[in-house]
Parts: C-alpha cells; structure tokens; sequence
C-alpha cells in the first residue's frame, strides 16, 4: 500500500494572494533579512494541532544507518544531481552552522518504537545508478517498484532491508497521479519474490514538476497553479525550481519512511492516506506560516534567495517543518 503525500497546496486548501514585506531579524552578531507577508483574515482561524498516533509497528531505527540508493530515471544534469547529493549528504555533515539539515532531522529522534528505539540520526547516500527511460515516459506507480527490484536484480543496488530506495523521475516523466493526487510517495515490498525473498524493501519516489506542475509541487519558488497571484514567487536557492522542489518532497518522503515505513508507524487518519511526520505539517516552512505564507525565512543577501537551511558544500535548503511527539507541534527550522 503506498503512503503518498499531497503537495502543500492540496492539503491547505486555499492559497492567498499576498504582498510581501523585507524584515530584519538579528541572529547572534549578524543580521538576517527575512521575508513576511501580509496577514489575511483567514490565518487568524487557528488550525488544530495535528496528533500523530503511533500504531506499534517497526520504524527505521538505530544505531544502523538508513541507507539511501538513488535511482535516477531519465535525463538529469550533472549540476542537479549535485543539489540532491549534496542534500542527502548534509544529513552526516559536520560543522555545518545552524540551522541546518542536521539539526531538522534531530526532531526524528522523538520517534520511538515499542522498545524506546529512536529513529535513526544517520543517513548516508551509498549508491545511485541511472535508467534512461527503460520503461518509457508514462509510468504507472507500479512501475516505481518494478525499476527497484530491476537495480537490486541487475546488482546495481545491494538487497538492504535498512535502506530507502529512491526513485527520481526527470521533468519529461509522467508519473501516475503527479500533480493530481500527490508529489511522491514512499512504500514497501509487502509479498516475497525472486528479488526478495521475504525481505520487505522500503522504497519511494519523487518527480521533477518543474514543467509539470511547479505551483503545486515546488511552492513557494513558484505561483500557485490554480490561485492567481500578483507577487512574484520565492527566488530558490539553488536556482533550479524544480529541483529544490525535488529537495523539499525528498525531505517530506524520508521522514514518512523513516517513521512509518509500514503503514503502521506514525500517522493520522486512514493509513491508505495519512498525514505523517511532515505532511502533517503541510505548508509550513517558517514561524508563522498560515495558508498561502510559508512562514518567515531567511534571505541570502547575495542571490536574494529564500531558504531555512544550511548544507554540505555551502549549499542552502528550504525544509518544511517536521512534527515532534514531544511537544505534539510542528517544528520550524526558521
């Protein structure tokens, strides 16, 4: 049964118009501009606090390390599978000025299982190999597990059952349900086969809706798809929307699989479609976002980008907020 997550958009409902204004926030000796919006009426209703229920079953723990295999499908440059390496590379990056990639993961430690065991704080990129579109441009979601077991098959992937593959789909890719129903999803092998065995395989996906759906699956560094906006989006800070969108649902995915890889992990609502560790947290990037406001972010004042994280290689991430069990809210990087 695949967990899919719907794009922020989807979830809120309704994305506002609104006029953005410069700030200033000083942090320590430095001075950070950050981005805020004008409040509408509707972000006064305050939203109820979502309660994610544990449901006893595994987690991806530690002290192993959660593995990540990347599974590159169709054409990608070498300057955007940079950003993503770099990405999965900042989860083990030391030295890295707060707040940083590290630091949003920390709030999965507050995950545990039915033996108090956290969630693993080590993630590691230990494979990647690319497919170019051995099964075409029109994929069923199906076909998302089929090129996994097609990797560990052709021994381009080791069989790790402590691991997450990741299947990433280039822009020219059409996936089944992108853009309607969700961004990506994550899932697991759940009956034995040739490939494995009885190991059950966690596995996700994720597409590039930089020329399919950017204002769904890439906001706020695009405009809405269905909402007219007179504002000009968010500049990304690595000046690919569709691949800082890419990083933002890679972020989302591998906190839902880290925590219910399963379906009977962490969650709310009906397990076929459940708000998780991040999708419960749907919209939010910032303090004081509300639907169609991100939330306040921190401006880098030689590209004018927006981000809230800090990265391997000096790079800069836009994080959605993360809920925590300990204090039952969603957790903001900025």
């Amino acid at each position: 049964m695949a967990v899919k997550f719907l794009s922020s958009l989807k979830i809120v409902q309704q994305i506002t118009a609104v006029c953005i204004v410069v700030g200033l926030v000083v942090r320590g000796s430095e001075a950070t501009e950050h981005i805020l919006y004008s409040r509408k009426l509707a972000a006064l209703v305050p939203s109820p606090s979502p309660i994610l229920d544990y449901h006893n079953g595994a987690l991806l723990t530690g002290p192993s390390n959660i593995n990540i295999y990347v599974l590159w499908y169709g054409t990608f440059s070498p300057a955007q599978k940079s950003i993503v390496n770099d990405f999965i590379s900042s989860f083990n990056a030391a030295g890295e000025a707060p707040p940083s990639v590290t630091s949003w993961w920390k709030t999965s430690g507050g995950y545990k299982d039915e033996s108090k065991a956290s969630v693993s704080s080590s993630l590691s990129l230990s494979g990647q190999f690319t497919n170019s579109y051995s099964l075409a441009k029109n994929l069923k979601r199906a076909d998302i597990a089929s090129l996994v077991e097609q990797a560990v098959t052709s021994s381009a992937f080791p069989l790790d059952p402590s691991s997450i593959y990741l299947v990433l789909t280039a822009e020219d890719v059409f996936v089944e349900d992108f853009c309607m129903n969700s961004c990506g999803f994550h899932d697991h092998s759940s009956s034995a086969s040739s490939v494995t065995n009885t190991t059950r395989l966690i596995y996700a996906w994720v597409g590039n809706s930089a020329t399919q759906c950017p204002g769904l699956c890439a906001w706020p560094y695009a405009n809405p798809e269905f909402e007219s906006q007179t504002t000009k989006p968010l500049i990304s800070p690595n000046n690919d929307v569709g691949m800082d969108g890419i990083v933002m649902n890679i972020a989302t995915i591998l906190a839902g699989a880290a925590t219910n890889p399963f379906g009977d992990g962490y969650f709310q609502g009906d397990a076929r479609a459940p708000l998780e560790a991040v999708s419960a947290c749907a919209g939010m990037f910032g303090k004081g976002a509300y639907p169609g406001y991100p939330g306040s972010l921190f401006l880098d004042k030689t590209t004018g980008a927006s981000y809230n994280a800090n990265g391997a290689n000096k790079r800069l991430f836009l994080l959605p907020a993360m809920w925590d069990p300990s204090s039952g809210t969603c957790i903001t990087l900025s």
